[in-house]
């Protein structure tokens, strides 16, 4: 009789994730591998609880016997107190997008989002102008896409949100980090100025998920000679990204970043390396579907 294959169970807490695709990517992966694995959707809003809640479901996970979870919007940082260690990702951008319980049971916490971000970008918008580069959210997301922008080299990067301590408080960190004059923060009201004479746009905050659909920003704001590059992959195809490209902008979807983090995430699971090109196309089946 053939060994029973590790078998692994993994769970994705945040808020209107019932159209994820990080079920059908794990799965599909372990998969591959030889591997039995089992990814279950914790959605916040199905179970009628808020941010302040993800901390009960880490700890419910870990006595259900699950062997690490995923993070998304809105408890990546919020997870933060409930977790036993910090990888040094975790500890530097004070965000938590994968959980690994250990043999003995303690949570850690770790980031992939940043290098998720920082490979997705350098593949699909190879060689784009990053002198000023506006990023627009400073949640957990936007903190690993910002950390991402200024370790590929942007010059500045503006920090945009709608709670303006937030914005500046990641703006500090940033500063603290890259060295003055590589990040700020400003207001809604100053996109207009900054777009103007941005190279690219950075969107990280939950408008255009399917559960939040719309434009973060007057379509009027974009101009040809931006990029624009969306952290939302569900749908890949945001209202965002294709009023940019309407007026010829370079564009990056959510797709890549997404994959990209899950192929590191499934190897802090399950200490095989995932193939991330497999997984790409992954992603494309699964969305064409």
């Amino acid at each position: 009789m053939p060994p029973t294959p590790p078998s692994y169970l993994i769970g994705l807490i945040g808020s209107g994730i019932g159209p994820s695709l990080s079920p059908a990517l794990h799965e599909q992966e372990a998969d591959q591998h030889g591997l039995r694995l089992l990814y279950r959707i914790l959605d916040l809003d199905h179970l009628d609880l808020g941010a302040d809640d993800v901390g009960h479901l880490v700890h419910t996970a870990r006595r259900l016997g699950y062997d690490g979870l995923n993070i998304t919007h809105p408890g990546k940082q919020t997870v933060i107190p409930h977790l036993d260690d910090l990888s040094e990702d975790a500890s530097l951008l004070g965000a938590v997008n994968t959980v690994v319980f250990g043999p003995d049971g303690r949570a850690r916490g770790h980031n992939t989002d940043w290098s998720g971000f920082a490979t997705s970008f350098a593949h699909g918008l190879n060689n784009a102008p990053t002198r000023q580069v506006v990023q627009l959210g400073a949640g957990g997301a936007g903190t690993a896409v910002a950390h991402a922008m200024l370790t590929l080299g942007a010059g500045q990067l503006t920090v945009v949100d709608t709670e303006a301590g937030r914005a500046s408080s990641l703006a500090a960190d940033l500063v603290t980090r890259f060295g003055p004059g590589r990040a700020a923060a400003a207001s809604p009201e100053e996109l207009a100025d900054l777009l103007a004479t941005a190279d690219g746009l950075v969107h990280a905050t939950p408008m255009g998920m399917a559960h939040h659909p719309g434009l973060p920003l007057p379509a009027e704001l974009l101009h040809p000679r931006l990029w624009v590059a969306d952290v939302v992959y569900r749908p890949l195809d945001t209202e965002l990204l294709r009023q940019a490209r309407a007026l010829g902008c370079r564009t990056l979807d959510g797709g890549g970043m997404a994959v990209h983090q899950a192929a590191q995430a499934f190897r802090l699971f399950t200490g095989c390396e995932a193939d991330a090109d497999r997984m790409l196309a992954h992603m494309a089946t699964l969305v064409a579907a």
